[in-house]
Formats: C-alpha cells, structure tokens, sequence
C-alpha cells in the first residue's frame, strides 16, 4: 500500500510489517536532491504514526545503487553561498537525525553504489544489509568538502578511529567484504537474495516484542554517544572552513567537468 509522499523521487510503501522507504532517482544512482532530503522526515514520521509497521527498510531503486551519495548537479545553486550551504547541511542533517532517531528499527537494503551521503543514510540505520559486489566510500577529500559531525559520530561509533580515518583519508571505495571486515555492514548476500533475506529479517524483528525493542534500539543509542566534552562549535568551525575554501569551489568545479581536482589547500 502506498503512502503519500512529498515528491516522486521518494517512494514510501506499506507491506505487512515493513514500512519502505526507496530513494527512486535511478538515473542518477539514486543521488539525492533536496526535496528528496526534505522529504525523509516526513516520510518517517508517517511510519511512526502507523501502529501496524514494526519495522521500517531503506533501499535504493534500480539495480545500481543504494544511494550514490548527494546530489552534486545541485551543488552550484544550493551550496554555493554561505546560506545555501547552511540550508542544504540542516536539510541533510534533519533527514539522517530523522532514520537515526525513529523509534521503530531501521534496516539500510545495500545493493550497488552506497557513497558518500549515501553511506550516511546507511550509517543512520540500525543494522545494514548488503549484496555482494557493493561498494562504500565517502569522496569528501576529493571534493574539498567536509562530511558533517553526525555522519562522522556514527561511523567512528560504527568501524572505530582508525578505520574511520582509513575512508576519510584514502577517500576510496572500499569493497563488500572490506565493509564486512571492519563492521561496515552487519550482513552480505548474493543480489539474488537480498530482498528476502531482508524480509525475513524484518519480520524476525516483527515477531518480537515492540516495546523490548525500542528499549534496546535506545539504550544501545545511549552508549554510542560522544562525551559531554565533545567541542561542537570547534567542529561546525572546521566543516564551514571547508565549504568557504577554493578547494571546495575546484572540487566541484572538476566533478562537473569530469576531471581530476587540483587542491591547494586553500
């Protein structure tokens, strides 16, 4: 059954159980707009409304992509100036708080590309599930831009400081078995398979008691939060530095002009 949704690039489906919830820009690798951002909390709150969905799926339509990370056709005219980097950063951060704070499990159903912000929304989720031959990265270094505190809060919770350095540093794509290996991903199927291992898992977790779950979901929550000395202001400082560099002017530049970025470190 199908649930109203704010644009036709965000799908959101009811089935049994599973509320769905599918990036549907298969031409662009499921890369995400900001109407597409702007539309993950509503979806997800109407999911929380519907006492009958136990358990909520992230996926990507197609067979190419999870979510190959944000829109960057976009980034000229939402994040070129100082607003419009703000508005664009707050709209990308309320939709990853949105999965990471719903009070119903959410699994991430990785097939394909899962990049960048992409990574993110699968990052946000409580458990991952991926296909064999998916690959994970986040290209921030080779566009001059900053990944936010939240996303990295959550991997760094996720694969630990020196993995987390590995994929920001190297800014690589990083093989399924790799992501596997250091707890990327909790599961790897073939492609075959993936959408029923995955339904068979949501309604494992269905079976069980909701309010056990949530318990779990949320004290489990507690224990992955940063200490009360975290600097915020020290962050947001770094990643606006970022996003007001030349770098991340070239960055862009070159993804546009389909070539390799000259940084200066400026």
């Amino acid at each position: 059954m199908s649930i109203s949704s704010p644009t036709s690039k965000m799908i959101a489906k009811k089935d049994g159980a599973i509320g769905w919830m599918i990036f549907n820009n298969p031409e662009r690798l499921n890369a995400v707009s900001l109407e597409m951002w702007q539309a993950v909390p509503e979806i997800l709150s109407a999911f929380e409304a519907d006492d009958e969905i136990r358990v909520i799926v992230l996926t990507g339509a197609g067979d190419r992509a999870f979510v190959a990370g944000a829109d960057i056709s976009q980034f000229g005219e939402s994040r070129s100036s100082a607003e419009g980097i703000l508005a664009y950063e707050q709209a990308t951060e309320r939709a990853f708080n949105a999965i990471a704070e719903t009070q119903k499990p959410t699994i991430a159903m990785i097939g394909g590309y899962c990049i960048g912000g992409g990574l993110g929304i699968a990052l946000s989720c409580d458990i991952r599930i991926a296909a064999e031959g998916s690959t994970f990265g986040i290209p921030a270094a080779k566009l001059g831009l900053a990944y936010g505190a939240g996303g990295t809060g959550r991997l760094v919770h996720l694969v630990g400081p020196s993995f987390a350095k590995e994929i920001f540093f190297t800014a690589r794509r990083f093989t399924c078995d790799e992501a596997l290996a250091m707890g990327l991903v909790n599961r790897v199927t073939t492609t075959e398979a993936l959408e029923n291992f995955v339904r068979d898992y949501a309604a494992l977790i269905a079976e069980n008691a909701p309010l056990t779950v949530n318990t779990a979901k949320q004290v489990v929550g507690e224990f992955a939060k940063a200490p009360g000395n975290f600097d915020d202001d020290k962050c947001e400082a770094l990643i606006a530095r970022c996003f007001a560099s030349d770098d991340y002017k070239e960055g862009r530049a070159a993804f546009m002009e389909k070539r390799k970025p000259v940084f200066r470190g400026k």
